[in-house]
């Protein structure tokens, strides 16, 4: 501290210090925490309490689960956390009945990463993890009902995650309904025969293993063998949201291959309808929406079904009236049927080209399939200027042409979008045709040319795609598209499909099921055990929670990152004598041997539905009471589909977290066990806090807060160093905590910072000298209140003149329509006005004012409010106080000032009546001498009048 400051606070013992802050905000926030003044009651349950304040409106604002990361907070962690903080505040102290907490997303890679590294035990890391997060939140003055914390990893949470689990694998979509039921109703339709049995047979006559894997084709939670996305360097395998860009992890950036494993899958597939529709209802930002929407892909066209060798090739294609013009078939290298017709020997007249210079069918598509392998999805489907693939061997037959079609397989087809074949139409699709150049294959114009081209392809440098052109060159002896528009034509092709039964107009997604197995240790164990038959079945409620038991070994087995010939090894499966028990499950079969499902649950699981749990944290005998969750999350006027009434958090969790949950709300809504179709009904993303980052010449960031500025230029060490914008992080040597930031200005200081940088939305650096101003601000309002010397109350009950009362109700009118919008950057903004006017007024402050004024600092700054409240005489505390309310006589200007304008330029300014009419501010304006002289006698040609602000003049 330097002189200066010392000899102030020594002339000003009761000045707003630091020091001062740290004591107010640590003796508050225990007082809070004893007096439980957060606490949210229920209308039942254990924490059910105040029927009159249950009767309140409630509101029930959440942030995203945060992460226990060893390395604790940031400054730009909390952005969100505050935010959501003041907000439940403001609607506290307008009548609501809040409800507000914050619980650990606990399992995942980062816990157990450090695990294999110290052999340090995730629970102990990822515990010691929270107190310290709880401790540094704790310190911001966050407003939690800490009755309603918790972990992820406790067992008495994740039993309800694993219960949920159980219902969704017991569950099968009713496409009839529209959605789930329960599986038993399904067995009892195949044993009734309401429903036939897929292959003809009585249900009666099946084998367990036959019923068990006609089932899963039903299951919303399903084992299967499928492609899945393999990494080796991590040891397991990953959803396809986990993978980047350039097909490498997301996390370690380790390559990812294809490769078929069996694992637990989510079927949230027969959700894309809902999925997509319920958006609509929803308050969220317009451009989360959209991704949803892309991400899910609805695609509207028609099955058709291409004759092979006595099978046939589905294809699903949105271009059904271009049908005639397919000259060739693209098959996905994986594609199952490419094995049953692949001949022994090249077809006389094959093309070199479409060989690859292979001697056999077989060895050519055996070399491409494991060239195809090597790459990921996204790489798969980049524009590439080369397009590879190779001919099969084999010949399917065009449905509506008649003619014979070649069979390619190329890596640009996919087996996870569509049926993984295509019908190629080169003439009217890039793709196709840089892939029939390449090959040499036929085109076929069946949609007019609108550009001036000719109609022969072999022409042109592109294809030619229009949604808008006449059909032609496509008709048979039962149908002719020929002179019909696209929509006409597609209408057309697909009844006449149907009738023939060779196809049906159909709905295709992007949307992929859910991959939902992990190789890790770390992570919810499935309530799965398979019997000596491998059939799988699910544990009883009774037997919930199944706990992870103690391994040696925390790390799944790891191979070299290249190599895509591995298979993985869990971690728990090298627990035999947890992997292999005896069990009654209760349904008949006695006691039997079974073999315990060795994968864990991805991290995402936990966050499905949290939620639910902070409505009835303690429920242990059932997920949660329904007349909480009707209370908290039902539906509601604008809010049809019920929800969380405010969900704050990162864009980055558009596609994952967002639509998981969506999911899972909606089955457990289908099966009756909440009344909210939707987790969330609004959403809002904050920004990010940036920091500059500080590079040496070889690129690596060097400490931020060691780099001095010099004539606009930054050094670190005597060496000059690059500045740039990014993340704040500890591996930038950037980071800067809050508990820096609270040790010199406090807490308070930091949230009105955070709060006032600017739109919470939008993303904004940090600068620590900017944080001054904010702690400016509360000296400020200290002084107004309490006499620095003396320590004493300095207010007096006096009315305020005109001018303060204006400028208070002003304040109070717009702080609060800012807190309603989360604009608390301009309520700081009108807080500082006001206090400032009270500076400015001089002499002491008048009792009203200066506690309207605590009243409108307390959802921001809560700790010196409290204090400021109580030393103005109150008992109780500003938490639960009444929020101002403006009076509208004051809020309205006495006069405002009216600008008038010649040709555009100001020529005079009006103070005038808020109320004048069009009218009267014409001829003011045109009486007004500046006006008349800058005229100077020329006429008017039109007179613009926008009262009261705006008067407009063009001469004649």
């Amino acid at each position: 501290m330097s002189e200066t400051n010392t000899a102030a606070e020594t002339a000003a013992p009761h000045r707003y210090t630091a020091a001062m802050a740290a004591d107010i905000e640590a003796r508050w926030q225990d007082v809070w925490d004893a007096e439980g003044t957060y606490a949210a009651p229920n209308p039942a349950g254990d924490l059910a309490g105040d029927p009159e304040y249950i009767a309140r409106p409630r509101k029930f604002v959440m942030d995203m689960f945060p992460y226990p990361s060893g390395a604790g907070l940031h400054v730009g962690h909390p952005l969100g956390y505050i935010a959501t903080d003041v907000y439940a505040r403001h609607q506290r102290m307008t009548g609501h009945n809040v409800l507000h907490t914050l619980g650990f997303d606990a399992f995942g890679l980062p816990a157990e990463q450090y695990a294999v590294q110290t052999g340090t035990h995730p629970r102990v890391s990822t515990e010691a993890n929270i107190v310290n997060m709880k401790a540094q939140l704790r310190r911001l003055g966050l407003g939690h009902d800490k009755r309603r914390s918790f972990a992820t990893i406790d067992p008495d949470y994740y039993k309800w995650t694993q219960w949920i689990f159980v219902q969704i694998f017991n569950s099968w979509y009713d496409e009839a309904a529209r959605k789930a039921r329960p599986i038993a109703e399904l067995v009892e339709q195949f044993e009734s025969g309401r429903r036939p049995v897929p292959g003809g047979r009585a249900w009666s006559e099946l084998s367990a293993v036959e019923r068990s894997d006609i089932l899963g084709e039903y299951r919303l939670a399903y084992a299967s063998d499928a492609p899945v996305n393999w990494c080796p360097g991590l040891g397991t395998v990953l959803a396809n949201e986990e993978v980047t860009a350039d097909g490498r992890s997301e996390r370690g950036n380790f390559p990812v291959f294809k490769a078929k494993l069996r694992q637990w899958n989510m079927r949230i597939t027969a959700y894309a309808d809902r999925l997509l529709e319920d958006l609509d209802e929803l308050d969220w930002p317009d451009a989360i929406k959209l991704q949803q929407r892309n991400w899910i892909g609805r695609s509207e066209g028609a099955r058709v079904d291409f004759p092979i060798d006595g099978e046939q090739i589905t294809v699903f294609t949105t271009r059904q009236d271009t049908l005639f013009g397919a000259t060739y078939m693209v098959l996905a290298p994986e594609h199952p049927l490419v094995e049953k017709f692949v001949p022994d020997a090249w077809p006389e007249g094959t093309h070199d080209v479409w060989t690859g210079g292979h001697a056999t069918p077989a060895e050519a598509v055996d070399a491409y399939r494991k060239q195809a392998a090597a790459k990921s999805d996204v790489e798969r489907q980049a524009e590439a200027k080369d397009k590879t693939g190779v001919f099969t061997g084999a010949y399917a037959v065009n449905p509506a042409s008649g003619e014979r079609v070649p069979v390619f397989i190329a890596d640009y087809v996919l087996m996870g979008y569509g049926t993984g074949a295509i019908m190629a139409v080169p003439a009217h699709d890039t793709r196709d045709f840089a892939f029939a150049r390449a090959f040499e294959l036929p085109m076929r114009c069946v949609v007019e040319p609108s550009d001036g081209r000719d109609a022969d392809p072999a022409s042109w440098d592109d294809a030619f795609v229009s949604h808008e052109a006449k059909i032609v060159n496509s008709a048979n002896d039962e149908i002719s598209l020929n002179g019909l528009g696209v929509a006409e034509a597609k209408a057309a092709i697909t009844e006449w499909l149907r009738n023939k039964g060779i196809g049906e107009g159909t709905v295709n997604f992007r949307l992929r099921d859910w991959l939902f197995s992990r190789q890790r240790y770390w992570g919810e164990p499935f309530p799965i055990v398979y019997d000596e038959d491998g059939v799988a079945h699910a544990l009883p409620e009774s037997m919930l929670p199944l706990e992870l038991p103690e391994v040696d070994d925390y790390a799944p087995r790891t191979f070299d990152p290249d190599d895509r010939h591995t298979q993985p090894e869990t971690p728990l499966s090298r627990n035999e004598d947890w992997v292999n028990v005896e069990l009654d499950l209760g349904d008949g079969a006695g006691l039997r041997r079974y073999r315990r499902e060795t994968n864990t649950m991805p991290n995402w699981a936990g966050s499905c539905w949290y939620e639910l749990r902070y409505l009835d944290p303690h429920n242990d005998s059932q997920l949660v009471d329904p007349e909480i969750e009707r209370y908290w999350m039902g539906p509601r006027e604008g809010a049809p589909h019920g929800g969380v009434d405010l969900y704050v958090g990162g864009a980055e969790h558009a596609v994952l977290h967002l639509l998981y949950a969506r999911f899972w709300s909606k089955v457990l809504y289908d099966l009756g066990h909440v009344s909210s179709a939707e987790p969330f009904h609004k959403l809002f993303n904050q920004g990010m806090i940036q920091a500059y980052v500080y590079r040496n010449s070889r690129g690596f960031p060097v400490p931020a807060a060691e780099v001095e500025e010099r004539d606009g230029k930054f050094f670190f060490e005597g060496e000059q160093v690059k500045r740039e914008l990014g993340k704040m992080g500890k591996s930038l040597k950037n980071a800067v905590t809050p508990d820096e930031i609270c040790a010199e200005y406090g807490a308070d200081t930091l949230r009105l910072y955070e709060m006032a940088m600017g739109p919470l939305d939008v993303s904004r650096p940090w600068d620590t000298r900017a944080v001054v101003g904010q702690y400016r601000l509360l000296q400020r309002l200290w002084r107004n209140v309490v006499d620095e010397t003396t320590g004493q109350v300095t207010v007096v009950d006096a009315e305020p003149d005109e001018d303060t009362l204006r400028a208070l109700h002003k304040a109070i009118d717009g702080v609060g329509q800012d807190m309603e919008g989360l604009r608390f950057n301009t309520a700081i903004a009108k807080i500082t006005e006001l206090n400032n006017h009270l500076t400015k007024a001089g002499g002491p402050v008048p009792r009203s004012v200066a506690e309207r004024l605590v009243l409108l600092i307390a959802p921001l700054a809560p700790h010196i409010a409290e204090e400021l409240w109580h030393r103005l005489g109150h008992s109780s505390s500003v938490v639960h106080q009444d929020f101002p309310v403006a009076d509208p006589a004051y809020v309205v200007d006495e006069t405002v000032t009216c600008v008038v304008q010649i040709k555009g330029k100001i020529k005079a300014r009006l103070e005038v009546s808020p109320s004048v009419s069009d009218e009267e501010l014409e001829k003011l304006a045109l009486g007004e001498p500046a006006v008349v002289a800058a005229l100077g006698g020329a006429g008017i040609r039109k007179v613009i009048v926008r009262a009261p602000k705006l008067v407009n003049i063009v001469p004649a």
